[in-house]
């Protein structure tokens, strides 16, 4: 009734219709109207209730069981550590490129000055190649690869070498992504060296070679 008075209403009468039916009539100056008051005109509460219910949390059910599933395969894929690479000949990567050895030795000076461990490594004729037959075929024998866990730094190293070719692969520990295979390298010197600046040595690149190849080599 506070709400018909606040509507300016001057009477409300309820006359009697059908079974289950009231017609509520309310006067207003010199108007009426009718109002069916019945069940089949006014939604019950309880299933509008469920609708909504329903329908919130179908998405939260999708997205645990989402968070489930790629947790399944972070499990799946523990373990396994990523390798980056690229690769070449190695007469291009050990004795013709100027400043390879300079980018080498410099990221290991940066590397003791902040206490990081080393994460790149030369392997000479990888085992790893064998997985690449679109790499191998390109390839000039035998071959020597940069490997890194960082794949952000060997890209800069593609761009920087260029006559390389990048790849990465997974593997189950370090042995398993720089294992290789024997090989011998030689390199003619130059008859005739005119740069402003000493020839490589043979065999700088020794002290970048896994710890087993380094072995072997002693």
């Amino acid at each position: 009734m506070s709400l018909m008075k606040s509507l300016g209403a001057s009477a409300v009468v309820n006359i009697p219709a059908a079974a289950g039916t009231t017609t509520t009539q309310l006067h207003y100056g010199k108007h009426s109207f009718r109002f069916l008051s019945s069940s089949q005109h006014f939604p019950k509460l309880s299933t509008t209730t469920t609708s909504i219910i329903r329908r919130t949390t179908t998405p939260v059910r999708t997205a645990v069981a989402a968070a489930n599933s790629s947790d399944t395969v972070e499990k799946e894929t523990e373990g396994k550590k990523e390798y980056h690479f690229v690769v070449a000949n190695a007469k291009f990567m050990l004795d013709e490129e100027e400043h390879f050895q300079e980018q080498l030795f410099e990221r290991v000076r940066l590397f003791k000055e902040r206490n990081i461990e080393q994460d790149f490594w030369l392997v000479i004729e990888p085992k790893f190649l064998d997985k690449f037959p679109n790499i191998t075929k390109r390839l000039k024998r035998p071959a020597v690869a940069l490997v890194s866990t960082n794949g952000t730094w060997i890209k800069f190293m593609k761009l920087r070498l260029d006559r390389v070719l990048l790849e990465s692969f997974e593997a189950e520990s370090v042995e398993e992504a720089l294992a290789c295979n024997p090989a011998n390298i030689e390199f003619e010197k130059p008859s005739n060296w005119v740069a402003p600046y000493p020839k490589y040595e043979y065999g700088w690149w020794e002290s970048f070679l896994p710890p087993v190849a380094q072995t072997q080599q002693v």
